[in-house]
């Protein structure tokens, strides 16, 4: 069985993880580009060779990974294929090997604030200092 890859959704997919709102991927594209134009293109189910080429070279993505992009496969596979998965054991697997303490971890960030702010007002401190050493040295010299 095979699938159809919708390739103007893999466009806007791409697009969107980019960050590149639909005006600049017209704009890029140039000549007779609008934004309506771009909304109609990401509705199309196959866009055309030189086009996809043109939009892939804008997205620095290879062509191929627009025309091929499957979100249920990339989902399966992000879901089944990191380090240590184990299918059998569900969401509940993620979390066996996990040895972060969140009180004890709310405390080493509540530390580092603090040692953050003290470096802070040490600065402060020191800037306070060489101005008003600054303006007495100003004022005897007058």
């Amino acid at each position: 069985m095979t699938k159809n890859i919708h390739q103007g959704r893999n466009v806007k997919r791409f697009r969107e993880m980019m960050s590149i709102k639909q005006e600049a991927l017209a704009y890029e594209l140039g000549g007779d580009w609008t934004q309506k134009r771009v909304s109609l293109l990401e509705q199309k189910e196959t866009i055309e060779k030189d086009i996809l080429d043109q939009i892939a070279n804008i997205l620095k993505v290879p062509a191929d990974a627009i025309k091929n992009f499957d979100e249920e496969t990339a989902i399966f596979n992000i879901q089944n294929n990191y380090e240590g998965s184990n299918a059998s054991t569900g969401t509940i697997g993620i979390f066996q090997n996990c040895d972060i303490n969140p009180v004890e971890k709310l405390f080493q960030v509540l530390e580092e604030n603090k040692l953050l702010y003290e470096r802070l007002l040490k600065a402060e401190q020191d800037k306070n200092e060489l101005l008003t050493r600054i303006v007495e040295g100003k004022l005897n010299q007058k």
